[in-house]
């Protein structure tokens, strides 16, 4: 199944059709445009364990407020 850029809303993540990664998200920002995907389909997320949510947002360094165009803010964001 082909994702459609032009039909998927902005800044809105879903999941994925694929079975590469987890989720979808067709970021927008400034003007531009970019379908990102991301996500570990084969891991759980496990963010209600307070020590694995600290342990991910240092790993992925999230409070370093990253551009909505990379899998580094979305991953973070959903955490």
């Amino acid at each position: 199944m082909a994702l459609d850029k032009k039909r998927m809303k902005c800044n809105s993540p879903r999941r994925s059709p694929s079975k590469n990664k987890k989720f979808v998200v067709k970021a927008c920002e400034n003007g531009k445009e970019k379908i990102i995907h991301f996500g570990d389909p084969n891991m759980r997320i496990k963010k209600n364990n307070p020590e694995r949510r600290k342990s991910f947002r240092a790993r992925h360094l999230c409070d370093q407020k990253p551009s909505k165009m990379t899998a580094r803010y979305w991953s973070c964001k959903k955490w």
